[in-house]
């Protein structure tokens, strides 16, 4: 069986595929979440804001316990942390579908999110380390998985729940989606030193920096904070795309576009998940070629603009589809520039590990989505949500460029000598 599996996975263009399914299993365990919100509050009468601390759990267990999940991957390889993982994955989902108290949804949310994170951390490490000269491209399509995995499954899950219940779904596509993880993390490994190449285009440090040595250095913390900047308006959507589109009266209302007709919450969310997915090797392709720096300026900036355009037009169906696209388009890229800049700048060695540090910054931003419903309800609208989560979003646009490019500029091309002085105690 050994044999097997060495032969299947020799390729790493096949051990990027093999990520990629996994990821395609776990994204639901986001992505589908905002369709269960209202039919847990309608069922048992539950706060919408009380539920969605269920989706911080996750998000924050997803992505706070990744370095040590990354620990693992780099010290004992990515099978058994994979398996583990999709077993998890498996366990919380069954228990959401038995939850009758909000402190049993919270458990499972924090299993699911260790689980997911487990899944999520060893994936993109492992791509990272299979593809040093193309990291960005590697990094986006195995987090297109994760973005634009649960796109087939919109339509199911939300049949699934007019016809049988949430719970249900919960049921069944959790034991489904466990079941393949499991199945394929037989088959992943990590490639043996002289199997990659190690020609690439863009700046790259020529050592490896253990994660104690990473977070000591001011960009890393550069690195963390824009990353909660951008991270925190794409939760807000992703887990009140439902509530949003209810709140603007519009979520069954039938929007014709391209010749398919579906209302407006299926459509774009169906559209979301698609450009989400898309826009992750897409953006990740394009800093292989003209920088890290300048392709998160230019994502980031366009990230603000929809948010906003989203504030003062989503009400009318036709925009809110067209609007949530560009606004998941723009913001799914941050799982491949990230990854990909952190990996640049500290090495492959602690790929996983280091990339898994700078990821748990999804889980502080994850911290700002409850009061997001804690702020509409006082504000009467979303508005004042929509202005803080495009503000940040261009102001880190202005850091890429005028503070972490010239930061990483001069860092990965000192040489020792001269990055020791960068190290604060």
């Amino acid at each position: 069986m050994s044999e097997i599996r060495e032969q299947v996975g020799a390729g790493r263009w096949l051990q990027l595929a093999f990520g990629v399914v996994c990821m395609c299993m776990i994204a639901n365990m986001q992505y589908g979440w905002t369709f269960f919100v209202n039919p847990m509050q309608e069922r048992h009468g539950w706060d919408r804001a009380a539920i969605q601390v269920a989706f911080t759990l996750f998000v924050v267990t997803e992505t706070w316990l990744v370095p040590i999940e990354g620990w693992f991957v780099d010290k004992y390889g990515p099978r058994i942390v994979t398996l583990i993982g999709g077993l998890l994955c498996a366990i919380a989902w069954v228990m959401n579908s038995y939850a009758d108290s909000l402190t049993m949804l919270y458990v499972a949310a924090a299993i699911g999110g260790t689980g997911a994170g487990a899944v999520y951390g060893t994936c993109v490490g492992n791509s990272l380390k299979w593809f040093p000269d193309r990291r960005g491209l590697a990094a986006g399509i195995t987090a297109m998985g994760f973005g634009a995995g649960s796109a087939l499954t919109v339509v199911p899950i939300q049949a699934m729940i007019k016809a049988q219940g949430y719970e249900a779904a919960f049921f069944y596509f959790g034991i489904g989606q466990g079941a393949i993880v499991m199945l394929v993390a037989l088959f992943l490994r990590a490639p043996a030193k002289g199997q990659v190449p190690e020609v690439a285009r863009v700046s790259q440090s020529k050592r490896d920096f253990a994660p104690s040595e990473m977070v000591r250095t001011p960009i890393f913390w550069v690195m963390y904070a824009m990353f909660v900047m951008m991270a925190a308006g794409g939760l807000m959507a992703t887990a009140q795309l439902g509530p949003i589109a209810k709140d603007f009266k519009i979520a069954d209302v039938p929007v014709s576009l391209l010749g398919i007709t579906l209302p407006a919450l299926t459509f774009a969310a169906t559209l979301d998940r698609v450009l989400n997915g898309v826009t992750r090797p897409f953006f990740g392709w394009v800093s292989d070629h003209i920088g890290r720096e300048n392709t998160m300026f230019i994502s980031f900036a366009i990230e603000g603009l929809g948010i906003y355009a989203l504030s003062q037009l989503g009400e009318n169906p036709v925009a809110f589809v067209l609007l949530t696209g560009l606004v998941f388009f723009a913001w799914g890229e941050i799982y491949s520039l990230f990854p990909a800049t952190c990996g640049d700048t500290f090495g492959s060695k602690y790929a996983a590990t280091n990339a898994g540090l700078l990821y748990t910054a999804k889980g502080t931003a994850a911290l700002i989505v409850p009061y997001t419903s804690v702020l509409t309800s006082m504000t009467g609208s979303w508005h004042a949500v929509f202005l803080a989560a495009a503000g940040l979003n261009i102001l880190a646009a202005f850091l890429a460029l005028f503070v972490l490019k010239p930061m990483r500029a001069a860092y990965t091309k000192g040489t020792r000598a001269k990055l020791a002085p960068v190290l604060v105690p």
